[in-house]
């Protein structure tokens, strides 16, 4: 485990609140975590569970008319970017943290060259010239592997496949040799051989310019692969934070484990049917009373402390092992084989 002196991100009950006609959709609600120099931290869980809106909410890439951030802190290297001027968090962003978008298509000018576009970072952070930032941008195109990288760099995004224009995403993030990389679901949309390249790609130039990633991501097959410590959301909340190992092997909240349930297995014999998780994440604005996950919790109490109490984070195992679950260590003998019979009974 990384030691507390290479903390690079401290984040401290975050909450990001939107205005709606409708009310208040608290996407983001008193979230707490770290990020260590040199290690994967991945965030998951389904769609609308707050993951992508946590990392905007640090970058300060929310409009701030329709979206209210508050936190005890966000902390970069000891610093509080919401106390820091407009300025200042623009300094930060692209050349300590940078992000690599989920969608490259609609992230990169369609009216400039790839190469002109990598090579901006390094004018705006660095003063480079053009010529020189032309010359770095063909050293990053190769780098991430992208073959005739001094023909390729005068090329628009269009003329890539999309496998390609994720690598000129990453290019473009470590243009400054960032401390940080957050990649929002960088494999989305990507075939399976193609994806293995682009974390290949990311996990090596986080070993090269010892850097951390923040990967945000539904996908617990490749937070497997790669991830160090794992923190599982759900309905805006932290619900599960652990190593990998502990959340895969000792997982212990219902949530991380019906995701588990309904991942496909590379050792099952194809008898064992996958578990989806019933019903659908609530409505942000009209969250459940009590645990937000006990309306498709198959071992809630209801009615009872599940669905009148909201159950806090706690430490449940090991260093930093910890979990919202009122039965969290009655779980410490469950896992997918007895979610399986539970759902079978119900």
């Amino acid at each position: 485990m990384p030691t507390d002196d290479r903390v690079l991100l401290s984040v401290r009950d975050l909450h990001t609140t939107f205005k709606t006609d409708d009310g208040d959709v608290k996407a983001v609600d008193g979230v707490s975590f770290d990020v260590h120099r040199g290690e994967v931290f991945a965030i998951v869980g389904e769609s609308g569970s707050g993951k992508s809106v946590t990392s905007m909410s640090i970058l300060g890439l929310l409009p701030p008319d329709t979206a209210d951030i508050q936190a005890e802190g966000i902390l970069w290297k000891g610093e509080n970017l919401l106390e820091g001027s407009a300025g200042r968090l623009r300094e930060v962003r692209g050349k300590e943290i940078a992000m690599i978008f989920q969608d490259p298509l609609s992230a990169l000018n369609p009216v400039h060259t790839v190469g002109k576009q990598i090579g901006e970072m390094m004018r705006i952070h660095e003063g480079a010239s053009r010529k020189q930032a032309k010359a770095r941008a063909i050293e990053l195109l190769k780098l991430v592997g992208i073959p005739q990288a001094d023909r390729r760099v005068d090329m628009h995004p269009h003329e890539f496949s999309g496998g390609m224009r994720q690598r000129v995403m990453i290019a473009m993030a470590i243009a400054c040799n960032p401390d940080l990389l957050i990649a929002d679901e960088p494999t989305t949309a990507l075939d399976v051989t193609v994806q293995a390249q682009v974390l290949e790609v990311l996990l090596s130039i986080k070993d090269e310019i010892d850097s951390a990633i923040m990967l945000i991501t539904h996908d617990l097959g490749v937070v497997a692969g790669l991830a160090d410590r794992v923190m599982v959301m759900y309905a805006g909340r932290a619900v599960e934070l652990g190593t990998a190992d502990e959340v895969f092997y000792e997982t212990r909240h219902p949530y991380t484990l019906g995701l588990l349930a309904s991942l496909p297995r590379l050792d099952d014999s194809g008898r064992e049917k996958l578990i989806p998780i019933k019903g659908s994440p609530p409505s942000l604005l009209r969250r459940p009373s009590g645990c937000s996950f006990h309306p498709r919790c198959p071992f809630a109490r209801v009615p009872g402390i599940c669905n009148e109490t909201e159950p806090p984070l706690h430490l449940v195992g090991g260093m930093a092992h910890v979990s919202a679950c009122h039965f969290a260590e009655d779980m410490k003998n469950v896992g997918v084989a007895e979610l399986r019979e539970e759902e079978t009974l119900a």
